[in-house]
């Protein structure tokens, strides 16, 4: 990913799509879960939304076509998402 840090797999029974220290992810997905994207390139996190049943979510923007896709934040478990980097996103 952006920093080259190790992705832990979560241990709360869902995936993880990012990094866990610095939020970047990839753009494999045009729907969540269906790896069909052709584009590849890095996500950049670019905020924060609530969603209902789902919690805090980051909010990815595609670096090469600016594709916007939000994808759950892992809060606990093993291998949570740094709190600092994510308190340090703008609510969108």
């Amino acid at each position: 990913m952006h920093c080259a840090s190790a992705v832990p797999a979560t241990t709360d029974g869902h995936y993880r799509n990012h990094c866990p220290a610095c939020l970047w992810s990839l753009h494999v997905d045009e729907l969540p879960g269906d790896r069909a994207s052709g584009c590849r390139a890095p996500m950049a996190p670019i905020g924060l939304v609530e969603k209902s049943g789902k919690g805090w979510q980051v909010v990815h923007r595609c670096t090469a076509c600016g594709h916007r896709q939000p994808n759950r934040l892992v809060r606990e478990g093993d291998g949570p998402d740094d709190l600092d980097v994510v308190l340090s996103l703008p609510w969108l």
